[in-house]
Parts: structure tokens; sequence; C-alpha cells
């Protein structure tokens, strides 16, 4: 029995029972729900109504943050509102911007992609919340860092409204699940996916990389751990130039395959608008499709996981209601930007030839990578290059939000640091070497698991987001 296969039958009934949890469904409106995507969905839906629909009102007020227009030089903090927002993009903008996108439409048909943009203008509302409070209740260490996120917030918000048994426990329990959660959907998932789509672009079973992954794995684990050793600084000033560069790359090359099939634009919109509302041969219908779109933009975007306020609280501000304004770019970047143009790529290749998702044998990061080759021939490459990046540039942050859990939990010391850095790159090597789809499956389940208590604590402490955004606006 080889190492796959022993940790795969040690894992493997963890992992059942955990994702049965998160991701029982449940019978409503004629469709199956997922458990996670309800309880997501409710909570971005209350969170856009109590803060009377922050998700617009707040971007031009947003803007002006970003450009630094009240930015106080000696504010506590590490980094900057534009690094703060880049590091906590590259933890989002990933590789199932690309892959995860295809297994959306494939399932749910072109109108899923509808579903997406409204529930990634939903989770905006969200991600201010929980970045509001990783601000609010970050712990300022002793050697000038700052630590936040649930762990914190948990913990000192439902403290400060009498109930400190309860604070602790979510708060460790949400610090736990971060750090065996990174390890896979923040680590392993991205550079196993990286080394697919490398494989797919230097050959495919014809590469010469076949049968090397651990080759690909260990240059991959050094350039992360390369970063990551230098702390959220170094991570923000990396990602502050990556995330852009990378955004840009696959915006280009997206663009560039749209405009190849103008001619089919309006078909491949068209048939988004119908297929949200009248879909053809989808499980469930409407709502089907809606269950789909809406599972894949929370699995994208993370809003309601709290992992992106980890980012968000080390930046420079005396006014936590600043990061919350600018975590708002989080979800419209990720998925109403990057998801829809991926699926508009698909899209005008769908319309082009109307029997490519039935025909095509390719999944996920193949299927886009087939839709870049049918307009330009050359195009896997440079989509190699820009899944290459976003599996780098999530690793990056996920090191960050599993290193602050870890830290929650034995205490700033260096060593702690040092001991989960090198456990952290030794699972991205990992990552390209063995298929743990077990380790995968618990590590998902885990992630998805936070947004119980995530949710449950952003609920409870909405006053709190309420009154900074009032004390920031007598400022304004």
């Amino acid at each position: 029995m080889n190492l796959d296969q022993i940790v795969e039958q040690a894992v493997s009934p963890l992992a059942e029972a955990l994702a049965a949890f998160v991701f029982f469904e449940i019978p409503l409106f004629g469709g199956r729900w997922p458990f996670v995507v309800l309880w997501l969905l409710a909570g971005a839906v209350f969170f856009t109504v109590v803060h009377r629909g922050i998700n617009l009102r707040g971007i031009p007020l947003a803007i002006r943050v970003l450009r630094g227009e009240f930015d106080v030089p000696d504010a506590p903090g590490e980094v900057s509102h534009a690094q703060a927002l880049s590091t906590a993009l590259s933890g989002t903008v990933g590789i199932g911007n690309i892959g995860g996108v295809a297994v959306a439409i494939a399932a749910g048909g072109p109108g899923a992609t509808l579903w997406m943009i409204v529930a990634g203008f939903l989770g905006m509302a969200t991600k201010y919340v929980e970045c509001t409070l990783g601000v609010r209740y970050r712990q300022h260490n002793a050697d000038g860092s700052v630590s936040g996120g649930p762990m914190f917030y948990l913990r000192r918000g439902f403290e400060e409204r009498g109930f400190p048994r309860l604070g602790a426990f979510l708060g460790h329990f949400y610090a736990v699940g971060i750090v065996l959660g990174c390890l896979g959907i923040g680590n392993m998932f991205q550079s196993n996916q990286a080394f697919e789509q490398f494989l797919f672009a230097t050959g495919g079973q014809d590469s010469w990389f076949v049968g090397r992954g651990w080759l690909f794995g260990l240059m991959l684990a050094a350039g992360v751990g390369a970063v990551i050793i230098g702390g959220v600084q170094v991570i923000a000033r990396v990602t502050v130039r990556l995330v852009p560069f990378m955004g840009i790359l696959y915006l280009v090359g997206a663009l560039g395959v749209i405009a190849i099939n103008a001619g089919h634009l309006p078909g491949a919109v068209a048939a988004i608008i119908e297929g949200a509302f009248s879909p053809q041969g989808v499980a469930g219908g409407v709502v089907g499709t809606m269950v789909i779109g809406f599972q894949r933009a929370v699995f994208s975007n993370e809003a309601g996981i709290g992992s992106a306020s980890i980012a968000h609280a080390a930046v420079k501000t005396d006014r936590p209601a600043t990061e919350g304004l600018v975590a708002l770019f989080g979800p419209f970047v990720d998925t109403v930007v990057i998801c829809t143009l991926t699926a508009l790529v698909i899209g005008v290749t769908a319309q082009a030839d109307p029997v490519f998702l039935e025909q095509t044998t390719f999944e996920g990061v193949g299927m886009t990578s087939e839709a870049f080759r049918r307009a330009v021939v050359w195009s896997p490459y440079p989509l190699a290059v820009a899944a290459l990046l976003f599996a780098f540039s999530t690793a990056l942050a996920w090191s960050y939000y599993g290193l602050k859990g870890w830290t929650s939990l034995v205490g700033e010391s260096p060593a702690a640091r040092h001991l989960f850095n090198l456990v952290f790159c030794g699972f991205v090597a990992l990552g390209s070497t063995i298929q743990l789809q077990s380790v995968l499956d618990f590590s998902d389940a885990m992630v998805f698991v936070l947004c119980v208590p995530n949710i449950l604590g952003l609920v409870v402490l909405t006053p709190v987001v309420k009154q900074e955004l009032a004390r920031f606006l007598e400022r304004v």
C-alpha cells in the first residue's frame, strides 16, 4: 500500500462525516440547497438589508479610502489599504476562477453565471462586515505586528456581550479550522491544479514533466517559502504587484478571446439570461441553476468564511470602517468581474460550437483552457502562467491565514511561525506529487464549516459595525 492509499484510508471516513454535515442538502422551493450555501446566502441578504445597500452606496467612499484621502501616517498596522486588499484578493482569486466556473456551467448551464453575479454582489456586504470587525478587534503584538480575524473578534466580541466562554470556544474552533483548512483549499489544491494546467500547456501526457510533479512542487514550495518567511509585509509587497499583473494578464486574454468571437457574444449573453430563468436539462430547473450559481460564487469569493478579514486586519488605520469599505472590492473583482469573464469565454466558444459543452472531454481548468485554445491556438501558454500565478498568490495569502490561526493558539513566537511555514511549504510540494482527494475534501469541509460560527458572530456584532461606520462618517 503506497502513501496515497494509506492517507486516503485514514482520512476518508472523517472527511465523509464532516462533508455530510457541512454540505447536507435541504429541500426548498423545489430544489435541494446545501446547508452552507443557504447559511452564507441568508447572511449576505441580512447584511445587505441591515447596512442599507452598503454594496453600492459604499463604493464611492471606498475609492476615496484606497486613494489615501483618509490615511493617518502614524496609524497602527503594518500595510496600506491597497496592500491589504491585494493580499486578500490573492487568497480568493485562484484556480477556482478558471476551473470552478467551468464546472458550474457544465452542471448548471450558462444561466448559473447570472446567479454567481447576484451572489457576488450580496457577498460584498458580508465582506464589509467581517473586515470592519477584523480591524476593530485585532490584537497588537509586542513586536509591532498585528493579528486579527474571526479568532479575535469572536472571542473579544462575545466577551464584551457577557459570553466569554462561548466567545473563547468559537475563537479557538475557528483557529483550529483555519489551520487545518489552509493546508488543503489554499495549498495542496492550488499546487495540484497548477501542475495540471502546466502539464496541459507543456504537452499533456507527452510532457517531460509527467511523473515529475515532485519537481514542480519543490519549485513552487521554494517560491512560496521565499516570500512567506518575511511575514505579511513581504507578502503584501509581492501581492500588491502580483495581483494586478495576473489580473490584467487574464483580463487581456479573456477579452481577446471574447473579441475574436464577438459575433457570438450576444448569443452568449442571451444564453446566460435565458438559462437563469428557463434552464434546459438541469435538475431542479431554475432553482437547480440558482443553487449551482450561488454555490460557485460563495466557494469562489469566500464571503462569510472570515478568512479575508485576517489579511485586512493588518492595515494601517485608526478607523476600522475604512477597511470594511475597501473590502467591498473583493467579491466584486473575484466574482462579478473575473468569474464572469471566464463564463463569457466558455459561452462564446459554446455559441461557436453548440456541442462544445457536451462533447468536450475536459473538466474544470481543462475546459477553460480548451475554450481559450479554440480561439487562439497558443493561448493555453499565457493561461498556464496566469494559473500558476493564481495558485502561487493564493498559497501566499492562505499561508498567512493559517499562520495567524496557528499563532493565536500557540503564541506569537518566532519558533512557532517558522515551524508552521515549514509545514505549509511541505504540503505545497506534496500537493503536486500525490492525489489526496480525502484530504482536500476534509479541508474544504473544514473551511466552510467555519462560516457557521462566523456568520453568527457577524450578526451579533452588527451594531458594532454600524457604530464604526458612524464614527468614520463623522470624520468625513
